[in-house]
């Protein structure tokens, strides 16, 4: 017999897993900004989607680990800003956090964290500009 998870069950499992994860990356911050790109909704505040696609672009496209993304969160979140709207698109990428919880703990699972992480990115590169213009704005990249 066969249960299924939902996704957020796989969500609440996955921050369980990361936030005890130890590891000096804190890939804890890579599923907040996944999850937060592919769930986020037309009636959100714009921070939380920006605030996703930053850690993203940071992460995939700068090489940052998770700790230096939350550093950039905190400065940009200090600072008083009219957060852009970004467009969400219809595919939100083909990976989900049922798809990285089904993965066993350790080096496999990480792994697809990461594959989901770019699958989420991928589905925004319409955004891509828009965010790379917000961060030099701020003077992060």
């Amino acid at each position: 017999m066969q249960t299924s998870v939902s996704e957020a069950e796989a969500l609440d499992a996955l921050a369980a897993y990361t936030l005890s994860h130890g590891g000096r990356e804190f890939i804890h911050q890579y599923v907040v900004d996944a999850a937060g790109a592919q769930h986020a909704k037309a009636g959100d505040k714009p921070v939380r989607l920006a605030f996703a696609l930053i850690g993203l672009f940071l992460h995939i496209e700068r090489g940052f680990d998770g700790r230096q993304v939350q550093r950039v969160h905190k400065v940009l979140g200090d600072r008083t800003h009219n957060w852009p709207p970004f467009a969400l698109p219809e595919d939100r990428g083909a990976t989900t956090a049922i798809d990285v919880m089904a993965k066993p703990e350790g080096d496999a699972r990480d792994r697809a964290i990461e594959r989901w992480c770019r699958s989420v990115w991928a589905s925004y590169a319409a955004s891509r500009s828009a965010v790379e213009a917000l961060l030099r704005q701020h003077g992060v990249v």
